[in-house]
């Protein structure tokens, strides 16, 4: 079986400033003409507050809710596409990049790179995608040596093999908002928690649903959604042609929900200390035994490795008896499945994958409907830029960096940051909570982050990366390879300080602890977050907010961990740990109050990195905002003060409108609270009662020694 990874596509080129040469004169004429007079100065232009007034749902009141108030207008009166299950501000960015994208590849289609190029690659890939009579023709041809070699497997250590041969690069366990992979085992690369060196970390994974709680909560959707479960299963066994595919299914759900009572919750797998644990490689058969390790890290290619992390221990030692306790015809069976699977759903475009069209609208029907209410499937050109962007991650963002993110925007941006940077440098001298021990600790990591705007300083290398212009499927499963192939070739290198994580491309931003950094990709430095020629505090309140929250995530519960040097140290003194840790109690508990559907609250603990990120990001961003004026008042735009545009900026930042399915999985797997009750953050911000006028007696007010400041 070929290794089967997880593209890198969390989160989200090259930039090129574009600038008017001097004209030179035609060559026959003999001198310049004469100049023209001089024109009258224009009038200056008026401000652009940034703001969408007609979202504003003017008969809520602010302090009842704030969500309600900056987009309720919106939301009475738009419609979810009927390919989406949600839509928001984001989503307005990723169509900007859709569209962009489209662009970009219908040009590079239109002139004929040559043979070997990346140009020549990302045209060959998406014409292949492209090639729907080609992909009904193919049928399973690609997938065919996957399934023959699971056919094949006859005993344990071959079986051991297969599940080696079939593990993926995860996400960044450190940033993941869920763990999810459906390999048994998901691999990651990265420097190590407390040794400045790449090691391997293994994971949990191997479930075809979203989350343990899918396969274990007895409550009725969750029972629903089981049953549709089984009979997709069923339906994409009896569609390649399996026999008995009824109770072929029952036996892979039943092997599922084992693996599922032996998974790790998610908020144990967002604990550092939990999941710091180095593993001899050849202490596995011992602490983990059921599994052929040696056949296993040896089709992982991982035999060379001394020490491997075991990042949710019980689940690895739960899984592996699971191995060899289980019926071998019955891994046979949950092996075959999950590469159907893994072929017609694909999660990095979040629709259907490269099948024909009848596996596809099988995994569709689960996937994208049940699990996600989503009533139709994205259309086929639009899938095909988000796979040829997920596959040629690199080489699609140097061409969109160089052409949409002019060096203009890349140094208002770092202004920002470094504004906001100095007003988190403030913030950490101001508080009257913390040891100047700790301060010191705190601003010298802050004034060692490293920050990314727009694109990476390194390109990477598809020059190994075979893409064909007939073969949609097999160009996914070799780039899935290259990347797997890209990040366990890490392993003995320096580390990469200044690694990106995302495209520019990429709608998103991350911090990333153990490299002490941040990314801010160039998609994301766009309306409706960052427009260069509006007012400042509509930029400060939405794309500084999310650079304030990023920064923040350096200082929060797992960021906190971490020292200037991406290093897992305790830099704190006990009674500033003490603080902390009911600061941040607090807020999980005014998370957890929150009802998004009847019956499901938010996970005040499973959120409390993005709620404290949240918090103190929009803290630092409003003091950053404010110094920008220089002392001056902000002037009234559109009957709005200047501070009322920076808070109603934040709220419309997490516009949003999403399906009772697929917020129901947010909120069971998801690191961070639903849109709607983050906007409701500013409730912990004086400044915002100033601006709005809120008052005791409204739903969202809180007395001052209630609101929660962390930093």
């Amino acid at each position: 079986m070929s290794l089967r990874p997880n593209l890198l596509t969390l989160g989200l080129a090259l930039a090129l400033a574009g600038g008017l040469g001097a004209c030179k004169p035609a060559a026959n004429e003999t001198a310049p003409a004469p100049a023209p007079a001089p024109a009258a100065p224009a009038a200056a232009a008026a401000p652009v507050s940034g703001i969408d007034l007609t979202g504003v749902d003017k008969s809520v009141q602010p302090g009842d809710d704030f969500d309600a108030f900056a987009n309720g207008a919106w939301r009475k009166t738009f419609e979810i596409p009927a390919d989406r299950s949600n839509y928001g501000a984001f989503t307005v960015l990723l169509e900007t990049a859709e569209k962009r994208n489209a662009e970009l590849i219908a040009q590079l289609a239109a002139s004929k790179p040559a043979a070997g190029s990346d140009a020549r690659r990302i045209a060959d890939f998406h014409t292949a995608y492209m090639d729907e009579a080609g992909i009904e023709k193919r049928g399973l041809q690609s997938l065919q040596p996957q399934l023959d070699a699971i056919g094949a497997i006859a005993d344990r250590a071959g079986l051991s093999r297969a599940l080696g041969g079939s593990v993926r690069a995860d996400t960044d366990p450190l940033n993941a908002t869920n763990f999810h992979t459906d390999n048994l085992f998901g691999v990651f690369v990265a420097k190590g928690l407390e040794q400045p060196a790449y090691v391997a970390t293994l994971m949990q994974g191997g479930l075809g649903m979203p989350d343990r709680e899918y396969y274990l909560s007895a409550d009725k959707e969750m029972a629903a959604t089981r049953q549709a479960y089984e009979a997709y299963i069923v339906a994409l066994l009896k569609q390649a042609g399996i026999a008995e595919p009824e109770a072929k299914a029952k036996s892979i759900l039943a092997l599922e929900t084992k693996i599922a009572r032996a998974h790790a919750p998610v908020v144990d797998s967002q604990n550092v200390h939990k999941s710091n644990n180095p593993w001899d490689t050849a202490a596995f058969a011992q602490r983990a035994p059921g599994i052929d390790w040696a056949a296993f890290f040896d089709a992982a290619g991982l035999s060379a490795q001394k020490t491997i992390v075991a990042w949710q221990p019980g689940a690895i030692s739960g899984i592996a008896r699971l191995v060899g306790s289980e019926p071998l015809p019955a891994w046979k069976d949950y092996l075959t499945f999950h590469a159907l699977d893994h072929a017609a759903w694909n999660e990095a475009v979040r629709g259907p994958g490269e099948l024909p069209k009848a596996y596809n609208d099988l995994a569709f029907g689960f996937h994208g409907t049940t699990l996600a209410g989503t009533p139709q499937a994205r259309a086929r050109e639009k899938r095909a830029l988000d796979a040829t962007s997920a596959a040629l991650g690199d080489a699609v963002g140097k061409l969109y960096a160089e052409k949409y993110f002019p060096a203009s925007s890349k140094q208002k941006v770092e202004e920002m940051v470094h504004n906001i940077l100095a007003a988190f440098d403030e913030r950490v001298d101001s508080l009257t909570w913390m040891t100047a021990q700790t301060k010191a600790k705190a601003r010298e990591k802050a004034k060692s982050m490293k920050v990314g705007v727009g694109y990476p300083e390194r390109w990477r290398d598809y020059a190994k990366l075979e893409i064909r212009p007939d073969d949609a499927l097999g160009n996914r499963l070799r780039a899935e390879l290259q990347e797997y192939r890209h990040q366990i070739g890490k392993l003995g290198q320096p580390v990469d300080n200044g690694e990106w994580w995302m495209t520019p491309q990429t709608v998103n931003a991350v911090q990333l602890p153990l490299q002490n950094a941040m990314n801010f990709p160039a998609a994301i430095l766009d309306k409706p977050f960052f427009d260069p020629g509006a007012d400042p505090a509509a930029n400060y309140g939405a794309i500084g907010a999310v650079i304030g929250h990023e920064i923040s995530h350096g200082f929060d519960d797992t960021g906190a961990e971490f020292d200037g040097q991406g290093k897992l140290a305790n830099w704190w003194t006990p009674e500033d740990t003490k603080h902390f840790d009911e600061a941040t109690k607090k807020l999980a508990d005014q998370y957890s109050a929150y009802e998004p559907l009847p019956g499901l609250h938010v996970n005040g603990k499973q959120t409390s990195g993005e709620n404290i990120a949240d918090v103190s990001g929009l803290t630092i961003a409003y003091m950053a905002y404010r110094k920008s004026l220089g002392g001056k008042d902000a002037p009234t735009i559109d009957g709005l003060t200047g501070d009322q545009r920076f808070f109603l900026a934040y709220g419309q930042t997490w516009r949003s409108k999403i399906r009772d399915a697929a917020l129901r999985q947010r909120i069971l797997t998801d690191g961070h609270a639903p849109a709607a009750q983050r906007a409701q953050t500013v409730r912990n911000i004086d400044a915002w009662y100033e601006a709005w006028g809120a008052k005791p007696g409204e739903k969202l007010y809180l007395t001052p020694e209630q609101r929660i400041k962390i930093w």
